[in-house]
Formats: structure tokens, sequence, C-alpha cells
């Protein structure tokens, strides 16, 4: 074993190298869409875009190695897709913070991060969720991530009278239809990396169809964008008010159980919870995603969290750390390669987040439905991630139901002075919201 191989969790008698290098290129494919997403999202607030691109991609490496060497963990993080468009639509455009006052938001919001990690507090809260909850955390996921794959490839789209349903069949539709029934096949005749190989095909298909498209005067390099216009651009004037405090509070909140539940989902099914329902090396995961938000906040991102598209790699192998490395050095690489790697149409990735979803669902098995005042939590948790398009506000109704179920049949013995605290939180932060 080499040296890399051990401060990466590598074990080269249960693990093959070739696997976890799979894992983490699915992974990267999987949640490449944020290399250009993020920048079309923030650049609405003024920011320039090419700077953009390379601080989106900077801020995902540094927090992805980050984990990989501190928690030796298959997972990968990227600017928060839900609060870019919170920083930009509702930091900069309805609240009339510039972008540089909102990057000192994501600062402050970043060190008291690093704070509560380094005191355990998030850990303390994720040692509170029963171990029913977090088995609705896991496939409430699931189907999380299988509703974007499916929104994505505009197999479901919005609708007036219904709010959602079946779209109508474009080239981008059928290609989503592809991916997914490609995906489901590979995986079904167990082929060695199928998620992987199933992005790549449906992204070659993609072209005769017109859904990958080559840009004028398209290249596969490109030179990095400068990131000066950016870097360290925080104001500070005025900030510091009860308004501005409440709105570091939403967001700590917000990305407390965003990070927390993907953290629940993804270990889950990798194998390493233990028996009591502890997480190896959660505090170093943490740790790496509040750093992560610090260094982006810095570089001119929105705040970082670990993604729910690490399940990909995850369903193809990926347990250690050279996943989350390998992830980490891909996102340096596409800053020269950024033309290929914003090819990849997201249709063509729906395949592996519905396969994704599928695996996940396998979590509801364990739940006690049984028991009305845990699986009713439960079914609140699971339902209204997919419907509130949020884990956080999942996870925040599905405890809150959880306590008043308790209170109200007088199970007080299931409860904790760590949940009710955060129960009273979430209904405070409702409130204010």
């Amino acid at each position: 074993m080499t040296l890399l191989e051990k401060a990466l969790g590598f074990d080269p008698k249960s693990m093959k190298l070739r696997t976890e290098l799979i894992a983490g290129a699915t992974t990267f494919l999987t949640m490449s869409y944020i290399l250009a997403v993020n920048p079309a999202i923030l650049s609405s607030t003024g920011m320039d875009k090419g700077a953009l691109f390379t601080a989106t991609a900077l801020a995902a490496a540094i927090a992805t190695l980050l984990l990989a060497f501190m928690a030796k963990l298959p997972f990968a993080q990227a600017p928060s897709m839900g609060l870019n468009a919170f920083f930009a639509y509702t930091l900069c455009q309805t609240m009339g913070y510039t972008w540089q006052q909102s990057l000192a938001i994501m600062l402050i919001e970043g060190i008291v991060f690093i704070i509560i990690t380094f005191f355990n507090v998030r850990e303390m809260i994720l040692d509170s969720i029963p171990h029913n909850l977090r088995y609705a955390i896991s496939a409430g996921i699931g189907m999380f991530i299988a509703f974007i794959g499916l929104k994505n490839a505009g197999i479901i789209v919005a609708k007036e009278a219904t709010f959602v349903g079946l779209g109508a069949f474009t080239n981008g539709c059928i290609l989503g239809i592809i991916a997914i029934l490609l995906s489901g096949i590979l995986m079904a005749k167990n082929v060695k990396g199928s998620l992987f190989w199933s992005i790549i095909a449906t992204t070659i298909i993609g072209i005769p169809m017109g859904v990958t498209v080559f840009p004028d005067h398209w290249l596969p390099v490109s030179a990095p964008q400068d990131i000066s216009p950016l870097f360290c651009k925080f104001d500070f004037a005025g900030m510091f008010n009860l308004k501005t405090a409440l709105v570091v509070f939403s967001l700590l909140l917000v990305n407390i159980f965003d990070t927390i539940g993907t953290l629940m989902g993804l270990a889950d099914k990798t194998g390493i919870v233990e028996a009591n329902g502890n997480i190896p090396h959660v505090k170093e995961a943490m740790m790496s995603d509040a750093i992560g938000t610090t260094c982006g906040a810095m570089l001119g991102s929105s705040t970082l969290t670990t993604y729910v598209e690490s399940a990909s790699g995850i369903a193809e192998g990926g347990r250690s750390g050279v996943t989350s490395f390998t992830v980490g050095l891909l996102f340096i690489l596409s800053l020269l390669l950024s033309p290929i790697f914003l090819l990849i149409p997201s249709a063509a990735t729906s395949g592996a987040l519905v396969m994704v979803g599928v695996l996940m669902l396998d979590s509801v098995k364990k739940i006690n439905l049984q028991d009305i005042s845990e699986s009713f939590p439960a079914f609140i948790t699971m339902i209204t991630m997919v419907l509130c398009y949020s884990i956080a506000d999942g996870i925040c109704l599905g405890i809150l139901s959880f306590v008043i179920m308790k209170l109200c049949t007088r199970q007080w013995k299931d409860l904790n002075w760590t949940l009710c605290i955060l129960a009273v939180l979430f209904v405070l932060n409702f409130i204010i919201g």
C-alpha cells in the first residue's frame, strides 16, 4: 500500500483501484452540470461569468480533496444548488444586498460553520436523529435524486393545473428515457461502470439528436478564466445588524441539515454505518464542508455542500477517498477541459440519477411501519423532500412531526433535548422566513 492510498483510506485487499477511479469519474460526470449552472445563476447578480466558472471548479476541487484526505469517504462537494439561487435571487435581488455583501455573508457563515463543527455541534445534531428518520432520509434522498433526473431530462415538467406532469416527447426527453433504460439494463447485466458508460453513450447518442451541441469554434482545450474580478471581493459595510444575523441563521439551518441528510443517506449506501448508528469520519466530512464554504466565499462562490450525486459513484463501487480524490482532480482538470465537460447534456445524466434513486429506496424496508408515531414522521420526511425540492426542508418537517407525534402520544422517552431544541428553532425559522 502506497502512502497516498493509505492517506485516502484505500484498502487493496477489499477494494479495486479501477473501481474507485470509475466511481470518481461517474460522480464527476453526474454532478459536472454545476460547472455550467452555478455561473449562469450567480452571473445574474453582475458577477463575471468566466471568473465564476473558475471559482466553481476550484471551490469544488478544494472541498472535495479536503474530504478525500480528512474523511477518506467517497463523497464529493460543490456549490449548493438552491443556496446559489438564494444568493442570487433572495440576497441580491429581493433583499437588496450587493454580490460583494452576499459573499461577505457566505464568509461569515463558513467561519461559523467551522466553529460549530470544531465544537461537535453538528455531530451532536446528527447523533440526535432517530434511526427510523435516518432510514427515511436515505430513501427520501433517493426519490429526490430520481426526481432531479426526471426533471433535468424534461420527462417531468411544471404544469399549471397539477404542478407537475409528464413532459412533451422532445429530443431531450427521449434521450433521457434512453439514458434511464440503458442505465437500468447495464446494471441488471452487472456491467462494471454501467452508470459511467451510460452517461458517455447517451452523450454520443445525443449528437445526431441535436441534444449534445458543439458551440461554434469549439476546441476541447481552453485556458482557465481569470478569477481576479471575484477573489476576496468582500463588502462588510452595514453588515453587522439583526437582518444579516437572521440571514446567516437561516443559511446555517439549511446547510447543516442539507449536509447532514446527505451524509446519512450516502453513508448508509456505503455500508460504513456502525451498529450504534455512528458514521466514521463524519466530523472530518463536516469540517471539509465548512472549510470549503469559507474558501468558496474567498474565491467568489456561494455555499458548498456534500452532493447527493455522490451516490452514483457509490453505486459504481466507490468506497474510499480515492473516489473523492478522483473527483477533485477532475474538477481541477475541468479548468482546462471545460468545453468537453460542458458538452454533457443534463438528459445524459438522468439515467444515473434515477438508478441511484432505485438503489436508495431499499432503506424503506428498515423503517418501523407498524408504529404510526414512527412511520408518519418517516413518510413526511420522504414526501416533503421531493415536493419541497429540498433535503433540508424534508428533514426539518420530519423532525417537527416526530417531536409533535411523540409529545401528543406521551412517548417522551423517544425524545431528547437536542430534537426538542431543533423543533423550536425550525418553527422560529419558518416564522422568520
